[in-house]
């Protein structure tokens, strides 16, 4: 019922913002770099609830974040909150290049004390590349997860339609605020690893929370 809840608000916003922006063209997160780039983009992260927001990204609910390099290339990766949420990771599944990934649905699993969660994808198309060094160091996915633990490339013909339904500006910053406010009611204990006076939350936001209680969080914030 949680879940649904959720979804239904965002729904609700999503469409209040459509209506204030029909007449908008959906314009990349970041000016067009080269389709092959090798370095992830640095990006200018805003601070929501103890959160690293970038203001030219693109949010899906389940925290990941799409970024157009180009009118099909797409980079994605996991957000800040994620991150922190998921506090420490002994491996994470990425999926194979060439592979159709679906717009929420299953992007990625990402693995913690034997317990497997999947992460949706924010943007629908063919994988064209992953990154290899958060393959093998899943840890870079936590420390960076916006610049070098981005996560996937993907082909997407109609990235247009895509960036449509994902959460930008004051909507994406609602969202943000909305989750760690409802992570402070879940688990009371996690408060005081996360910021009370507008500083960043700490990394161990997850070392709060119990053991047994962390795959049923993970799994209602990541939408899995």
């Amino acid at each position: 019922m949680t879940v649904l809840l959720v979804l239904f608000t965002f729904a609700t916003f999503l469409l209040i913002d459509h209506y204030r922006t029909r007449h908008a063209i959906v314009q990349p997160a970041l000016q067009v770099v080269a389709a092959k780039q090798d370095t992830a983009p640095r990006l200018k992260p805003a601070l929501v609830g103890g959160f690293e927001v970038p203001e030219n990204l693109r949010y899906h609910p389940g925290h990941t974040w799409a970024l157009s390099e180009s009118p099909s290339l797409v980079r994605v990766g996991m957000d800040d909150f994620a991150s922190k949420l998921t506090g420490k990771l002994e491996n994470i599944t990425l999926p194979q290049r060439g592979q159709w990934i679906r717009q929420g649905q299953k992007m990625c699993t990402i693995h913690r004390d034997g317990c497997a969660v999947d992460m949706v994808s924010p943007i629908e198309g063919t994988v064209s590349d992953v990154n290899q060094a958060v393959a093998q160091d899943p840890k870079l996915a936590l420390r960076d997860p916006y610049g070098e633990g981005w996560l996937l490339t993907v082909q997407a013909p109609d990235a247009k339609t895509s960036f449509r339904n994902l959460l930008g500006g004051a909507l994406a910053r609602w969202w943000t605020e909305e989750s760690a406010s409802r992570l402070q009611r879940r688990m009371p204990m996690a408060l005081g690893a996360l910021a009370q006076d507008g500083g960043v939350a700490m990394d161990n936001v997850s070392t709060q929370i119990p053991d047994q209680d962390w795959l049923p969080l993970a799994k209602e914030f990541f939408l899995s």
